[in-house]
């Protein structure tokens, strides 16, 4: 249960010369307290005034306070679930309403550094954790949404699981080189030498990922499907079946090339005809999600025939390499990212090189970028596939959904 102090008016400290009550002076203190589900945020941000008092800054349209209409911006917070804000900064405060992605595995029975293995708590990638407490530098405690068990318990922090993944491959890059160093007096101490020096790199080529602060939004339609995978999975035939079967809702955007047009080709229709120069011109610009050569000629994909797509009311559908989410992952774009997983090998399955190959490439995508998927879908039967897509698609954009806080403040 939540309760909340908001302030409307501000009190007069010496009152009413004639012992009569002036309404218009006295501090009015409202009382808001209401029983919050679980798997839903308050759907607020906080900031601090010019005295100091804690004041509600934005209302998300369709949170649950929206729709409740029990606050309004403006409003000072004096206490948030019995807890006082005085002296509090607006970091502390917001504490007290987050949410964070798992972009990590994590099992306490299997970790050495926790102080309690039975008060940990297990999750997986892409599992939802409110935090409840930050007061201790390497272990938050939080639980997990949607969970009967609603007991929180212990996680690591992200600056001691990035210390742990830092470790663990400082460790790896040493036993490499010792296995490669030749052990002569003067040869060794060249060895170590070389050793610090990457030592210290490994900090600065890990990509670590620990938590992402999500925050739950109403339904909303995803304006862009990207389709991740193995080369050769079958992404390029699952667009194609997709746009073919809902011409009016699905659309993949034209791609721009340097390629003189071939007899009868349309500039606009299967590609945009430009100049070398002009291409170069907009690559400098950061106007390409993405480019590449083939045969002497450049393709890419512009951002501005993406962003047209989504003009015309309809999404878009890409199917690029895992940098690209580096671009797409805004607010602007809204992508709901799919993994489409190479086929299941069953025994007696004719495994040829370029199965295991699929395979093996199709793990190795999933171990690096699992964190970024919101579905994962195994091609085994292609109409299995875009059956599973559709309905997807469908229930994501008519269910509440968990996006990066980034893509709201």
């Amino acid at each position: 249960c939540l309760v909340l102090h908001p302030l409307t008016l501000v009190s007069d400290p010496q009152g009413s010369t004639n012992g009569d009550m002036d309404l218009e002076n006295v501090t009015r203190v409202r009382l808001v307290q209401f029983q919050k589900n679980t798997d839903e945020p308050m759907g607020i941000t906080l900031k601090m005034n010019d005295l100091n008092h804690c004041i509600v800054a934005r209302i998300m349209h369709g949170g649950m306070i929206h729709r409740q209409g029990t606050l309004h911006v403006g409003d000072e917070i004096r206490e948030i679930n019995g807890i006082s804000v005085a002296n509090q900064t607006v970091e502390q405060l917001q504490k007290m309403l987050i949410y964070v992605r798992a972009q990590f595995e994590y099992d306490p029975a299997k970790d050495d550094l926790i102080p309690c293995k039975e008060a940990g708590i297990r999750f997986r990638v892409g599992d939802i954790i409110q935090i409840i407490s930050k007061d201790d530098h390497n272990w938050w405690q939080g639980k997990l949404e949607n969970t009967k068990n609603g007991t929180a318990g212990l996680i690591p922090s992200p600056e001691l699981q990035e210390w742990r993944v830092a470790c663990i491959a400082m460790e790896k890059t040493k036993q490499e080189q010792q296995a490669s160093c030749t052990w002569f007096g003067k040869k060794k101490k060249q060895y170590k030498d070389k050793y610090l020096a990457k030592h210290n790199a490994v900090f600065d080529q890990l990509d670590l990922v620990t938590y992402e602060e999500v925050v739950k939004l109403p339904a909303f339609k995803r304006k862009t499907l990207v389709l991740l995978g193995a080369h050769g999975v079958g992404r390029r035939h699952i667009k194609n079946t997709l746009i073919t079967k809902h011409p009016d809702r699905f659309a993949y955007p034209i791609p721009h090339t340097t390629r003189p047009p071939k007899k009868d080709e349309e500039n606009g229709k299967n590609y945009y005809f430009v100049t070398h120069d002009q291409m170069m011109q907009d690559i400098s610009n950061n106007d390409y999600l993405e480019y590449g050569s083939h045969e002497d000629a450049m393709y890419g994909t512009r951002l501005e025939t993406i962003r047209q797509i989504h003009q015309q009311g309809m999404i878009s559908i890409l199917d690029v390499e895992p940098q690209a989410l580096k671009v797409l992952r805004t607010a602007e774009f809204a992508p709901y990212v799919v993994f489409i997983a190479a086929p299941t090998i069953t025994p007696g399955m004719n495994e040829d090189d370029s199965l295991q190959r699929l395979q093996k490439e199709s793990e190795g995508l999933q171990k690096t970028y699992a964190h970024y998927f919101d579905q994962t879908v195994i091609n085994n039967e292609i109409d299995d596939t875009i059956r599973l897509l559709e309905e997807a698609v469908n229930l994501v954009c008519t269910t509440a959904q968990w996006v990066p806080v980034s893509w709201v403040y």
